[in-house]
């Protein structure tokens, strides 16, 4: 049939044979909506300063994909909303106080380095976002880890905050100058240094205002750190939209909750099932494992795949926390991560319909 009309419509291709009718455009904008709620809240709780930052890095990155997109002469693409959501996630990913040029830059950086030089959308090994808050941390690391919003108690935790008598004053300014994952790692040289029992710091450190604060989002951190809650909500948005599966945010948080349980559990600490609520709730696990650990060009493509890469980034995620230098690991763990998953891709690829495992 070569001279039928149709011939030109036969295409070979390698599997997976997959075809969807979302356009890039389409998961894009879906997933800025997803984000939505938890950035006005953000607005409303940390103020103008946190809105400038937000259109800052948004605007940085659509620039620099521009520019980017006209100086190597490729087809000018800025409306597809990939830009936007990597601004936007950069923005989440620095504190409320932050300069704005450093989220500016943080963004150019992502979107330049990250994404373009790598062939663009759907080439980058790296979530960009990650990238440039890692490359703002290295660079800038007290705008990084100072710059968080006051509360006007002059407190960066919970507002509801107050002494019961039992911990001195200057340990309670020490707790509500953190935040509630440094006073977690500090609480050891707390009861050392001001003689006062575990169980008395974590009783106030742990209280129900602090979780509940973590939950709905009356605390300070990063931007996108304001509200469990309104992230959740997000996240199940895009899982019935079904821009992302189960998989990775479930894995992610169940091995936190399962590894910061047995830890505090072994080594003695009080409360440890609430030491793991602390550990869920805040320092954007919630943000990372549905809008970051997600991205489907730096995640696994198969549901076993996505389950160990969601398990690697709750280990990682843990160990940073608990034995290095800082206090959070989010970030880091879905870098490294994002590393492996070729590997992983290799080693949970399903076996192809009809073909049988050569024995050795």
């Amino acid at each position: 049939m070569s001279g039928s009309k149709d011939s030109s419509l036969l295409v070979l291709s390698s599997a997976p044979h997959i075809k969807d009718g979302d356009r890039i455009n389409k998961i894009m904008w879906t997933v800025v909506l997803a984000l939505l709620p938890n950035t006005l809240y953000a607005v409303y709780i940390f103020g103008t300063n946190a809105a400038l930052i937000i259109a800052v890095s948004i605007f940085a990155a659509v620039l620099s994909e521009y520019i980017f997109q006209v100086l190597m002469k490729r087809p000018v693409k800025i409306f597809d909303g990939s830009a936007v959501i990597t601004g936007l996630l950069v923005a989440m990913n620095v504190p409320p106080q932050a300069p704005a040029w450093m989220v500016a830059l943080g963004s150019a950086f992502a979107i330049i380095i990250v994404k373009q030089l790598f062939g663009g959308i759907g080439f980058n090994i790296f979530n960009p976002a990650l990238a440039g808050r890692a490359f703002m941390m290295a660079s800038w690391p007290v705008y990084m880890t100072t710059h968080w919003h006051r509360f006007p108690t002059g407190n960066i935790m919970a507002e509801k905050l107050t002494s019961k008598g039992v911990i001195p004053q200057e340990v309670i300014d020490i707790i509500t100058q953190a935040t509630p994952l440094t006073a977690l790692k500090e609480s050891s040289r707390l009861t050392l240094e001001y003689n006062i029992t575990i169980d008395s710091l974590f009783d106030y450190l742990l209280s129900s205002n602090i979780l509940e604060s973590l939950f709905i989002g009356n605390i300070g951190g990063c931007i996108g750190e304001t509200s469990a809650l309104l992230i959740l909500i997000g996240g199940i948005f895009l899982m019935w939209r079904r821009v992302i599966t189960w998989h990775i945010p479930v894995s992610f948080i169940g091995t936190i909750a399962f590894v910061s349980y047995l830890y505090y559990y072994l080594i003695g600490s009080p409360y440890p099932e609430f030491v793991v609520l602390v550990h869920i709730l805040s320092g954007g696990i919630f943000l990372g494992a549905f809008f970051m650990a997600t991205d489907m060009v730096t995640s696994p493509v198969s549901a076993r795949g996505m389950i160990l890469f969601g398990m690697g980034c709750g280990l990682l995620t843990f160990t940073i926390r608990v034995l290095g230098g800082y206090p959070e690991g989010v970030s880091y763990a879905i870098l490294l991560m994002n590393a492996t998953v070729p590997l992983i891709d290799r080693f949970t690829k399903p076996e192809a319909f009809g073909v049988r495992k050569e024995r050795l």
